[in-house]
């Protein structure tokens, strides 16, 4: 009997702990040297990527967009990942992979894009948008590589993928991943929504991980807690059947150009509020402890008017820079047209005028709610010498991570390991409206863990993305799923 019990132990030992004993075990402090030790390679695929013109807005791309989607597909095998596809949609393809080590265990699903926006005007490049190269500047002594979609968002996501990569050849991968990396953020992620409804169960997960936002700098690192909504209309003012003669005509009809301008100089008032009947209804009302938290930021008007050659801000009354881009709604006129704009003199009064007007949400408005009270508003205070339209065009809601969330705790924790300095939460004025979406179809929330800074020109020419960002996103990222999986359990 005693013969055979040892038999048993003996094969148990052989076949599975002697395996065990045999398994080197890693920690953290290997996967950042393996992160040091790769520093350059993870920097060459990373060109290699920039190469590919993945221009979402322009069919002419189809061919590079559906390359790219292979190419992201092909680091994502190498890296680790299991089942990894790329995903038909009705517009370009979503690259999704995974990988499962316990069910059990939390599961991160980290988003990115690989589209890109066009690189026109092409002349403003200092060199070619698709021919990347790495040049010191003030900013990034240590260089900063200078491509269309180095920041926004191929070097951004990359960095998730070598992430994983370290985790996964050290052995520290403390949770269960998944990737969707699609194609269209660009033109606004048309075919996302219907992605996520059809594979709900293939993306259920515990948090969503995206790195699409900036740092406040690099010396106050942040992590956005807060991104605005967005309502978006375009209107259009009419007289006159037909443009007029000025001298004729002028100072008896309407000029659709001179209404428009007085209806929208009406919309903002003296102290900075919006005039829209209703448009404050529904707007949170931030504490004074946040604000104070926020305000550690240090906002530094003068620094802010260097950095966009303004010589005076303004804005709504009783906030500071740092609270009316973040936490106040505002409405911004993107473009106004009409009449003759060639060369020369044309004196005409037009029949048309048109303006495209957009409205930054907070927390509580909605893009369906605002957009009505501006038609409401817009309609009443036009004349009755002209007609009036008004066209709604996108939207999206606005999104908010609080501060005390294990979500937050988790990504602050995380990258004050590697940069050594206290992390703040930092709302943004922009928008993202897939934040949203996520929260309402997979009920998780989404940590913005971004590592751009406002001066990489992101949809400009001369876009940029430091090295000293791209190397503390992917030395940041496994802490992130280390602490998040601790504070889980």
């Amino acid at each position: 009997m005693l013969h055979k019990l040892w038999s048993i132990f003996c094969i148990a030992f052989i076949q599975i702990l002697l395996p065990l004993l045999n398994q080197k075990i890693y920690s953290m402090l290997e996967t950042q040297n393996y992160i040091k030790e790769n520093k350059q390679r993870f920097l060459e695929e990373l060109i290699e990527l920039l190469k590919i013109a993945s221009v979402s807005a322009d069919p002419a791309y189809k061919n590079e967009v559906l390359d790219c989607a292979e190419a992201v597909a092909k680091h994502l095998k190498n890296a680790g990942a299991d089942q990894v596809e790329i995903c038909t949609t009705p517009g370009n393809p979503i690259v999704f992979g995974e990988k499962i080590i316990d069910k059990k265990l939390p599961t991160v699903l980290v988003y990115g894009h690989y589209d890109v926006q066009p690189a026109d005007p092409i002349e403003l490049w200092k060199s070619g948008p698709f021919e990347p190269v790495v040049k010191k500047t003030e900013i990034h002594p240590e260089g900063a590589i200078f491509a269309r979609g180095s920041a926004d968002d191929k070097g951004q996501f990359f960095m998730h993928l070598k992430a994983f990569e370290a985790m996964m050849k050290t052995n520290i991968l403390p949770c269960n991943v998944k990737f969707i990396i699609e194609g269209e953020e660009e033109v606004g992620s048309v075919s996302l929504a219907g992605f996520l409804e059809e594979n709900k169960e293939k993306l259920a997960c515990d948090v969503i991980l995206i790195s699409d936002t900036s740092l406040y700098n690099m010396e106050q690192p942040t992590v956005t807690t807060g991104l605005r909504g967005l309502s978006y209309v375009e209107v259009e003012v009419e007289g006159p059947n037909r443009d007029l003669h000025s001298g004729l005509y002028g100072g008896a009809v309407p000029n659709p150009i001179n209404v428009l301008c007085q209806m929208i100089g009406s919309l903002i008032d003296d102290k900075g509020r919006i005039t829209v009947e209703g448009f404050y209804d529904n707007v949170e009302t931030v504490s004074d402890a946040e604000r104070t938290e926020m305000n550690k930021l240090k906002d530094n008007p003068e620094a802010y008017k260097q950095e966009i050659g303004l010589k005076g801000l303004q804005g709504e009354e009783g906030y500071t820079t740092l609270e009316r881009t973040s936490i106040r709604p505002t409405l911004d006129v993107n473009g106004i047209w009409g009449g003759y704009t060639g060369e020369g003199a044309k004196t005409v009064i037009p029949s048309k005028a048109f303006a495209k007007i957009s409205m930054r949400l907070v927390p509580y408005q909605t893009p369906e709610e605002i957009t009505g009270k501006f038609v409401n508003h817009f309609k009443k205070i036009a004349p009755d010498s002209v007609k009036l339209k008004v066209t709604p065009h996108h939207g999206g809601m606005p999104y908010v991570l609080k501060s005390d969330a294990p979500e937050f705790l988790a990504a602050k924790k995380a990258m004050e390991k590697a940069f050594g300095k206290e992390v703040l939460p930092f709302r943004s004025g922009g928008s993202i409206p897939i934040t949203a979406l996520f929260e309402q179809v997979l009920g998780a929330k989404s940590v913005l863990m971004g590592f751009g800074l406002s001066t990489d020109a992101i949809h400009s020419p001369n876009e940029h993305y430091g090295l000293s960002n791209f190397y503390k996103g992917i030395e940041s990222i496994p802490y992130f799923f280390k602490y998040y999986t601790e504070l889980k359990k």
